[in-house]
């Protein structure tokens, strides 16, 4: 079984070496001094007890070096996925499996989905189609990411908590793909359940990346903060109402409520979420893929959305102004 992990940054890095480490046949694309200080000296992880391993990876910037895989985990940014498209098609053969490890609602969510919604795009995390032609659905092997990591430096990983990689099948089955990279991740000390309903798991994740990450680009608050502060709480808990009430239009069932899940926000502690470390480090913002595309599946769905409607209007102009969204 030959993986690519296209886009070996933290989550994707942390994979790499965990299948490295497994003896998997696994390669890394990755670029800039990170791909540089991988091939000259490896990959690094340091785990949650701060013991530092190092793997020997195959790793490369350039698709064509590494051929046509199995798999091919993408774990970039979701709005860095699209203009790569065309580059990753060396990597694709007839049997090949695109997983989509990328945060936000995903391109392809209403494949297999059902009613008559089936087959719907959404512009604002697939433009111009460039995912569902380039890739096609069909090929997609659904995949929730839950592990913590940050590039500490190039060459190295810093893993922060959780190994958990939910994977699904766009119309729940469990095919036999799933089951096996299911069994490869597991061999490789990470768990990897295939969930008949992906796209719940897919809706708690976002209910907090949808609420949390915009309101802290804006605030500069931790999540403890923001979590527990009664204005941002309740600016945070109105916005994951209204994707409530979009998901549950789209069949989704929610495993807590909402008070909850906020309460699990603020148990985290002072993190920084990922758009408040983009914003910080320079670095563009998931802007569309966590906020605009719920906005989007209001007006599909029929749902008022004021209160997302209001943030992200704020978060667009603050990324605007600080050249990190287009």
């Amino acid at each position: 079984m030959k993986i690519c992990v296209f886009g070996a940054g933290a989550i994707g890095g942390y994979m790499g070496v965990k299948l490295a480490q497994a003896g998997a046949d696994v390669s890394l694309v990755a670029r800039g001094p990170h791909l540089a200080a991988m091939q000259d000296k490896g990959l690094t992880m340091i785990e949650e007890d701060g013991a530092p391993q190092t793997v020997q990876v195959t790793a490369s910037d350039n698709p064509a070096e590494l051929g046509v895989q199995d798999y091919v985990i993408v774990t970039l940014k979701a709005h860095s996925v699209p203009p790569v498209v065309d580059k990753m098609q060396p990597l694709i053969g007839p049997d090949t499996t695109i997983v989509s490890g990328v945060n936000g609602v995903p391109w392809w969510y209403f494949h297999k989905i059902g009613g008559d919604l089936e087959g719907t795009r959404l512009e604002t995390v697939d433009p111009g189609n460039a995912q569902w032609d380039g890739f096609g659905p069909d090929r997609v092997l659904g995949c929730v990411v839950y592990p913590a990591a940050e590039v500490s430096e190039p060459g190295t990983i810093k893993h922060i908590e959780g190994n958990r990689f939910s994977l699904g099948e766009p119309d729940g089955s469990k095919s036999d793909r799933a089951v096996a990279l299911s069994k490869a991740l597991m061999a490789a000390g990470l768990k990897a359940p295939v969930r008949p309903r992906l796209r719940d798991e897919i809706w708690v994740k976002l209910w907090g990346n949808l609420s949390f990450n915009p309101i802290s680009a804006l605030t500069h608050a931790t999540l403890d903060v923001l979590c527990t502060d009664d204005g941002t709480r309740a600016v945070a808990r109105n916005m994951m109402l209204e994707a409530q009430t979009i998901a549950e239009k789209l069949g989704v069932k929610f495993p807590i409520d909402v008070d909850r899940r906020i309460d699990g926000g603020a148990a985290v502690g002072a993190h920084r979420t990922s758009m408040l470390q983009d914003l910080d480090q320079g670095r563009p913002m998931e802007i569309d893929a966590l906020v605009g595309s719920v906005q989007e599946l209001g007006r599909v769905t029929d749902t008022p959305t004021p209160t997302i409607n209001t943030v992200l209007a704020l978060i667009k102009l603050r990324g605007r102004s600080a050249g990190l969204y287009v």
